[in-house]
């Protein structure tokens, strides 16, 4: 009879699968790495693994959800701290987001090469819904504060919070194709800094916030995203 484990058992097992797998996305990147790979660095049997995750595809659908989990850790105490005004929490809330997926660079872009595949495309819309449950809410808490503030002026107060991640979505999608692609050259510059000014235009339109208020991603991140001097 198969041992069953206590909760606690079972999600330390199975992070300890995901942390190996992660590992080898580093070292070999996504398309390379097997489940064998995993199976010898953790001494487990294939039964192991497939009680946990029921396929390849499905370990990396795993990957993602505990990478947006990580995510929201840098954005909710930035939400809840209440001696910061809306606008700086905004602020603060891209420049979290842009350092913590700079400091994962390597391991981004293999999972980078994968994601956008027309593959995974049903997947990838499934995550993106689900980051949308996710991250809206918190958004709109800024953008609910930000109107009792008065620094916020919405046309449509109950769904800006909502259209604006639609667009920081829309813009990191753009710019993940754009890292991953291998036609990069020196007018990829200015073409990111045209499409940068064009999102953070639009964005501060929908939250009804002065022009030129944020900074979605400053020139340092993009300068080693796209390893531009």
């Amino acid at each position: 009879m198969a041992k069953i484990l206590k909760k606690d058992e079972y999600e330390a097992k199975r992070n300890e699968i995901l942390s190996a797998a992660q590992k080898f996305v580093y070292t070999k990147g996504y398309e390379k790495m097997s489940i064998q790979d995993i199976l010898n660095e953790l001494g487990i049997s294939k039964g192991t693994f497939f009680h946990y995750f029921k396929s390849k595809q499905a370990m990396l659908d795993a990957l993602v959800e505990r990478f947006m989990d990580q995510g929201e850790e840098q954005i909710i105490p930035i939400v809840k701290d209440e001696s910061l005004p809306a606008i700086e929490k905004l602020k603060k809330y891209f420049t979290a987001a842009g350092n913590w997926k700079v400091k994962q660079k390597d391991y981004l872009i293999s999972l980078m090469r994968v994601w956008y595949s027309d593959d995974n495309a049903i997947i990838r819309q499934k995550i993106t819904n689900h980051s949308t449950e996710r991250i809206s809410p918190l958004l709109s808490s800024i953008v609910s504060q930000g109107i009792q503030e008065g620094t916020f002026k919405p046309s449509f107060p109950d769904q800006a919070g909502g259209v604006a991640l639609s667009l920081i979505q829309s813009l990191w999608d753009r710019l993940s194709l754009m890292i991953i692609s291998d036609e990069q050259n020196s007018e990829s510059i200015e073409e990111i800094k045209n499409i940068l000014a064009a999102y953070t235009d639009s964005i501060e339109k929908v939250l009804g916030i002065p022009e030129s208020t944020l900074k979605i991603i400053n020139d340092e991140i993009i300068n080693q995203w796209f390893n531009f001097k």
